[in-house]
């Protein structure tokens, strides 16, 4: 069974904009941008307004726990622009990124890694752009 996940309109217009200037400009980000384009197929697309709380959405601040390695992980998902792992900020174009895009609190998201596949659960939304009617970032 394939997974449902939600996306905002406004998220989805940029995603597929987004998607369209790094295949014009990075000809060699092809084969990466496969697994977004698919996720965008696949989302249940949802006002801003309203999107469950509990979903992942661009600009949102996660709590994840690696359940092998039994460590939680604390990520900011943004947009390339803003991607700085210094920060904890991880791009959408990252494969962590593109992974953990739509899902819900209590979710288990499967991570391919070149060993194999890393699980992670979503614990919980430190913040949500939509929740706090921040719906322009």
């Amino acid at each position: 069974m394939e997974r449902k996940i939600y996306i905002t309109s406004a998220d989805k217009e940029r995603l597929e904009k987004l998607i369209i200037k790094e295949k014009e400009f990075n000809p060699a980000s092809k084969e990466y941008l496969k697994s977004l384009e698919e996720e965008l197929k696949l989302a249940q697309v949802v006002p801003s307004k309203e999107i469950p709380q509990d979903v992942i959405t661009m600009n949102s601040k996660v709590l994840l726990k690696d359940l092998d390695a039994d460590e939680e992980l604390t990520y900011s998902l943004v947009y390339p622009a803003d991607a700085d792992l210094l920060e904890d900020k991880i791009s959408i174009l990252a494969p962590v990124g593109t992974a953990i895009l739509g899902y819900r609190v209590g979710d288990v998201v499967n991570w391919k890694v070149p060993d194999g596949v890393v699980q992670l659960k979503v614990e919980n939304i430190l913040y949500q752009p939509e929740a706090t009617g921040d719906y322009d970032l």
